[in-house]
């Protein structure tokens, strides 16, 4: 029987039941199997894009975008892995850019400092960075100048609600996302993250007041952990009542890992979402 959204508050829960409650690993069978396939698939898809791996966008060691090009003056999205902010890396996501490809999008992932390296106030940093890089290296790879589409999974889906205030993103899809970081910090996962409650307030886009006026779907699987599913409907309801544009769908039956089956198939869902915003619909 599904939870009500009006029967979950995770301030009422124990830490054990927060920690259960955002432990995406645990809840779907055989999760490390399919990100290690995700990982396989996307070595041979740079081994078929070669050229444009690694551009280094920051000091850091895994400030590098790779931009996959599937046309002249085609439209790029931006993709931000996943992983809680502390795990994986955007090779392991190569493979997401399949079903954009496929619709004539250029499709760039960006790599950055995980935690505890760094703060999660510098992985903001970062990704605001590297969509400046990227966005002043597009006429040079031969893309549409236009302005840029983010796209995150999880902690991703979380970076992509924050980046649309750079100035050169001009709309994001956010799947699976964390936008309110307070049961974050009082769960296991702030072990590697030192969030503080002043650092949680600053970067959760639940706690801010208004956002930027740009388009963002919000996309969520029926079949994910209840308090992420609330996560996204929580959000979406925020940016409704903050009068900024805001789309908010389940996928049915889709739990957190299968709902990528929407971004690497060309005809996916997710994929269709980010067609729509790359056409301006």
């Amino acid at each position: 029987m599904t939870i009500p959204f009006s029967a979950l508050d995770w301030r009422a829960m124990s830490q054990e039941e927060r920690d259960r409650g955002l432990n995406n690993g645990a809840a779907v069978a055989g999760s490390g199997d399919i990100v290690d396939g995700w990982g396989r698939r996307s070595a041979e898809l740079r081994k078929r894009y070669p050229h444009h791996i690694d551009l280094r966008y920051g000091p850091r060691e895994r400030n590098r975008i790779d931009f996959l090009k599937a046309g002249e003056r085609a439209p790029t999205l931006l993709f931000i892995h996943g992983g809680y902010w502390q795990m994986r890396s955007k090779e392991f996501f190569t493979v997401m850019a399949e079903g954009p490809m496929a619709q004539g999008i250029n499709v760039a992932l960006i790599g950055y400092t995980l935690a505890p390296e760094a703060t999660l106030d510098d992985i903001v940093a970062e990704i605001h960075a590297g969509a400046d890089f990227l966005a002043k290296q597009l006429p040079a790879l031969g893309a549409a100048d236009g302005g840029l589409v983010v796209s995150g999974w999880s902690a991703g889906g979380h970076l992509t609600a924050l980046a649309l205030s750079n100035p050169h993103v001009r709309a994001g899809v956010a799947i699976s996302g964390i936008y309110d970081l307070e049961p974050i910090r009082l769960s296991y996962l702030n072990v590697k993250l030192g969030l503080d409650e002043a650092a949680s307030h600053r970067n959760s886009p639940m706690q801010q007041s208004g956002g930027p006026l740009k388009p963002l779907s919000l996309v969520v699987g029926s079949a994910e952990l209840p308090l992420l599913r609330k996560q996204t409907a929580d959000f979406a309801g925020h940016r409704a009542n903050h009068g900024l544009p805001v789309m908010y769908e389940e996928i049915p039956g889709a739990d957190h890992f299968s709902i990528m089956n929407e971004i690497m198939s060309p005809k996916g869902r997710i994929t269709a979402l980010i067609r729509q915003l790359c056409d301006g619909d």
